[in-house]
């Protein structure tokens, strides 16, 4: 099948230069030329007719008769110029160099692809794909050949209290506190195994009690202390997440990330689309997930798949922003004060009757606080609780704002 599509867009291409060729071929230049030497005759003709008529004279006959003659020659010559070019001549050369494109393209492609190599359908590229799922390395194995992750510089007094933080674990191993604190450092110090070992102690701790974070927390260490691939204990551990929170969006980002490393782009591209078009659109996961979204799209057989804009669609941030701030620094303190109790009365107003989203909602309650009104920005903290309560990840950054001004106990 493909060296019958390789032929016909052979021949195709070979029409496509041999038509204009043809055309110039039978083109008005020779047939001009071979048309003038019709009137030159006739012309003559013409001069004896009138020389026998008595019109003209013997000297103007001569005259005419010697004009008339060097056109003949000039258009005869012309003719005999252009046979050769289009006698086959280009055509000729033309031919030529399709079959040097021909031969070009045909060796480089024996040097440079597979000829040999059959057709895959999609059912035997989704055998391969399976087959690469099932027999993915153990998480064991996977550590074992994975990459010594990069050790960042830390400061001695750090490594100190690092120290110390495990020798307290491993006389406290049932400590939940301490585990999971031994568990972000030693993955903040590029220890990814030290980290797993130390989550997987907390999961196994935890019980029928762990929470879908810390099972995807697990995961997500599982994964980063294994190169980067999923493994299946990995994969385990994740389901477990999912089953329990299937709303959890780094899991969802790792499950898609599982189908692309098994090669099944159809399954990864619903997954990963729906989480760069749900939002939000800052989220750290959406940085890979934008990058590599339009080759996913084309592999899913989507290729007019337009991701959303990167900013999710929305206006910039009314309100004072730490720019906006620094830019106060030349105004006198009553013209300062002034212009940000305007800004943050319109934010406060316009978040009162449209709403807004929950970095608004967070700037709004650091801004009230900047201004001493504490009152306000805790009326403010508690009705962004009623609101985005049940949405852990909306009221994250307003409980951050929260606790840096100081509103929560």
């Amino acid at each position: 099948m493909f060296w019958l599509i390789c032929a016909a867009l052979v021949l195709v291409i070979a029409l496509a230069i041999a038509a204009p060729l043809r055309r110039m071929r039978d083109r008005d230049a020779p047939s001009a030329a071979a048309f003038d030497l019709r009137v030159y005759r006739d012309q003559l003709r013409e001069v004896e007719r009138d020389l026998d008529r008595g019109v003209i004279g013997t000297e103007e006959a001569g005259r005419l008769r010697t004009e008339i003659g060097r056109k003949v020659l000039e258009a005869d010559r012309r003719l005999n110029a252009a046979r050769p070019l289009h006698s086959g001549g280009g055509m000729i050369g033309a031919g030529a160099v399709l079959v040097l494109l021909l031969a070009g393209a045909t060796g480089l492609y024996l040097y440079q692809g597979a000829p040999s190599m059959p057709d895959l359908p999609l059912s035997e590229r989704i055998a391969t794909a399976s087959t690469i799922y099932a027999n993915r390395p153990s998480q064991t194995e996977a550590e074992a050949n994975a990459p010594e992750p990069p050790a960042p510089e830390i400061d001695q007094e750090y490594a100190e209290l690092l120290e110390k933080l495990r020798e307290t674990v491993a006389k406290k191993p049932d400590d939940p506190q301490g585990l999971m604190l031994l568990a972000t450092n030693e993955m903040r110090v590029g220890n990814p195994v030290a980290a797993r070992e130390a989550q997987q102690k907390l999961v196994d701790l935890r019980g029928d009690k762990v929470s879908a974070d810390e099972l995807l927390r697990l995961s997500a260490m599982m994964t980063e202390a294994a190169g980067g691939l999923i493994t299946p204990e990995a994969e385990k551990v994740l389901a477990r997440a999912l089953q329990m929170d299937p709303s959890l969006p780094q899991g969802r980002y790792l499950l898609g990330l599982l189908q692309i490393q098994n090669e099944r782009p159809d399954r990864a591209f619903p997954i990963w689309r729906g989480l760069l078009e749900e939002g939000p659109y800052d989220a750290p996961w959406n940085v890979p997930i934008r990058a590599s979204i339009d080759d996913l799209a084309w592999l899913a057989g989507q290729p007019d798949y337009v991701a959303p804009p990167e900013n999710g669609g929305m206006p910039a941030l009314p309100g004072p922003d730490a720019d906006t701030m620094a830019a106060t620094e030349d105004m006198s303190p009553e013209e300062r004060q002034e212009m940000i109790q305007g800004m943050v009365s319109g934010l406060e107003s316009r978040l009162a009757t449209q709403g807004g989203s929950p970095e608004e909602w967070a700037r709004l309650i650091g801004s009230l606080a900047v201004l001493g009104q504490t009152d306000r920005a805790s009326a403010i903290w508690n009705e962004a609780q009623e609101r985005f309560g049940a949405q852990p990840e909306a009221i994250a950054p307003i409980r951050e704002a929260a606790e840096t001004a100081g509103l929560t106990e």
